[in-house]
């Protein structure tokens, strides 16, 4: 019986030993960054959040959709802020299918500010056909979507590496460290000099990075920075009642210890 236990406990240590580096080979921690959206009175910056549009525009937008926002929620506030001039020529840069007209054909039109984003592909069938079979996941509410959140979809932007030694990759996939498994089949469309950002601003990975990424944390919940303000607005009622009902309640049994 001695002899069966012993067997059993170099089992189970050595199955704990094979099992532990699988596990962390497959996934790196994500990077933590220190996004001004986060803590009680986060917001977004403005500047980041229209350059993470211009990212989302010029280099996401041709797989990934938004299907949730609009156009016109790009000018309200809270989000990017643009101008109403701005919302209109950013809309009208798109076409839109629109009908059927009076002859019941469709047509196309430059888009309205009131229209959705217009996606990449008419279904998730021909977005898979177009990436390998791959379906691009639409980004309207990736962050709240991903364990991690703002984090990790920061870190595996910036996460695609050369694979090490010994691993081999599928034609069409990339090594990614941030990625359960490591594989990824979207392709590293970031590097230095991408996109000529319109304020000027260098565009490194690392900031083409944070910038699409604050803008799809906005785009995730847009709502974020109203609410910080009406947790805060709560915050301090309940400080000053508690305070008050603490004084009412302290001159109350300064009473009663007075008669008795």
């Amino acid at each position: 019986m001695k002899k069966f236990s012993i067997s059993i406990n170099k089992i189970i240590i050595l199955l704990f030993l094979a099992i532990k580096p699988l596990h962390s080979a497959e996934m790196t921690d994500p990077i933590k960054m220190d996004w001004s959206f986060k803590g009680l009175t986060g917001t977004f910056d403005r500047a980041s959040l229209q350059r993470g549009f211009q990212v989302y525009k010029e280099v996401c937008s041709s797989c990934h959709s938004m299907q949730y926002l609009s156009y016109r929620n790009l000018g309200e506030s809270g989000g990017p802020e643009f101008t109403e001039a701005e919302v209109k020529a950013i809309a009208a840069s798109f076409e839109v299918t629109d009908g059927p007209d009076s002859q019941g054909e469709m047509f196309t039109r430059p888009g309205r500010p009131s229209d959705m984003f217009v996606s990449p592909h008419p279904n998730k069938e021909a977005a898979a056909a177009a990436n390998g079979g791959a379906y691009p996941p639409d980004m309207s509410v990736l962050v709240k979507a991903r364990k991690g959140g703002a984090n990790y979809i920061y870190s595996v932007l910036v996460g695609y590496e050369d694979p090490p030694p010994g691993v081999t990759l599928d034609q069409g996939v990339y090594y990614n460290k941030y990625m359960i498994g490591n594989k990824i089949k979207m392709p590293n469309n970031l590097e230095d000099g991408l996109i000529e950002y319109a304020d000027g601003t260098v565009s490194t990975v690392d900031q083409m990075a944070k910038d699409v990424t604050t803008f799809l944390a906005w785009a995730a919940e847009p709502e974020l920075e109203e609410r910080h303000r009406t947790g805060v607005k709560v915050i301090i009622y309940l400080i000053l009642l508690t305070t008050l009902v603490y004084l009412s309640m302290k001159r109350i049994w300064s009473r009663v210890d007075t008669e008795i």
